[in-house]
């Protein structure tokens, strides 16, 4: 294949404006947040109920560090809030939200509900200045046409701190993986490591429930890595019942081993004992799309998913979406397409 050539700068300056062009591509907004919020210094956790009254709390511009804004060389902790109405037509929508880079630790709240958080808050001091993640929304903690609020608790060690730059809004994915048939919701779930979990019969009316996707952190399991399982069933739908199925089970923290009716259909990963956060690879970050033999499936009658799960460090947990059931021609199209977005850059292997 003939290579295009170009020299350094000209290289370097197109590959800064199409990862520019690709970032901005990534994410539709939906609803921008950016602007005046409230704030106040200080740590309390009642501030992420709701009801907390906050029209007394100073305002102040997000994205911004705090330091420009009046309170300079503050550092300690400190709380965002903002009031936002979500319209009734974005409901059933893949709904995320993004609060830009926080210097240096964040929890981010939902109408009182945790939906992610970034780094690691005193003593165990982390940072995470440097991330900025999309926090996927259950519909469920919404008030549509109603008043809404997000709450960003805030640790900054020193320097600059706050809601630094970046997104700041109510966005969707531009190209999400649309499933055939939905699983996303209340998924059964249960700390520990039995492989016997992965059977049909295991009875599970005692296991918690839990929201698919979401981190098992923010619904009630916060500081646990180790081993869990996630279950749930389905009948196939009539109209994939002659089809080739891939399910997807979106983004997972750290790594899985997944199962339909005891059998296993894929993993990714290895799922060992004794891991340490520095042997981790991106596993976290790959989506989860594995075939489905289709005589595996039983028609008409009830199919049941198990997920056995190994986080190694901080978040965990089947976090992203999509989830749920697509025609393997579907998905195989969707993956082309994505991929296609950087044949670009064969020319400059």
């Amino acid at each position: 294949m003939r290579r295009m050539i170009m020299h350094g700068p000209a290289i370097f300056l197109l590959l800064v404006l199409l990862s520019s062009s690709t970032s901005a591509q990534d994410w539709r907004t939906l609803l921008n947040l950016r602007g005046k919020w409230k704030f106040v210094l200080g740590d309390n956790k009642k501030w992420a109920d709701p009801k907390t009254p906050d029209s007394h709390w100073d305002e102040i511009e997000v994205p911004s560090p705090w330091e420009e804004q009046g309170y300079p060389g503050y550092d300690g902790y400190a709380w965002y809030r903002k009031h936002f109405t979500v319209d009734t037509e974005l409901r059933e929508r893949e709904l995320y939200l993004r609060v830009g880079y926080v210097d240096d630790v964040c929890e981010v709240y939902l109408n009182g509900h945790l939906v992610g958080f970034e780094g690691q808050f005193p003593p165990k001091f982390i940072t995470a200045y440097n991330i900025a993640r999309a926090y996927i929304i259950p519909q469920q903690y919404l008030n549509f046409g109603g008043d809404n609020v997000v709450a960003v608790r805030v640790y900054d060690q020193r320097l600059v701190g706050g809601i630094t730059h970046g997104s700041v809004g109510l966005c969707a994915p531009r190209k999400y993986l649309e499933p055939d048939f939905n699983l996303a919701g209340v998924w059964k779930f249960k700390i520990g490591d039995n492989t016997s979990w992965a059977k049909p019969d295991t009875p599970d009316d005692t296991w918690d429930g839990l929201i698919v996707p979401s981190y098992w952190e923010t619904q009630g399991f916060r500081d646990y890595d180790g081993f869990a399982w996630y279950r749930t069933t389905f009948k196939t739908p009539s109209g994939l019942e002659d089809k080739d199925l891939v399910l997807l089970l979106g983004r997972i923290d750290d790594f899985d081993e997944t199962y339909v009716n005891g059998e296993l259909i894929g993993r990714t990963g290895h799922l060992r004992k004794n891991w340490t956060p520095d042997e981790r690879g991106d596993e976290y970050a790959k989506l989860r799309a594995y075939t489905i033999p289709r005589d595996l499936l039983l028609p008409g009658r009830v199919n049941t998913i198990a997920v056995r799960v190994l986080d190694v460090y901080m978040q965990g947990g089947i976090y992203d979406g999509p989830i749920g059931l697509i025609e393997r021609e579907k998905y195989r199209d969707w993956k082309k397409d994505t991929d296609d977005r950087w044949n670009f850059f064969d020319w400059f292997r």
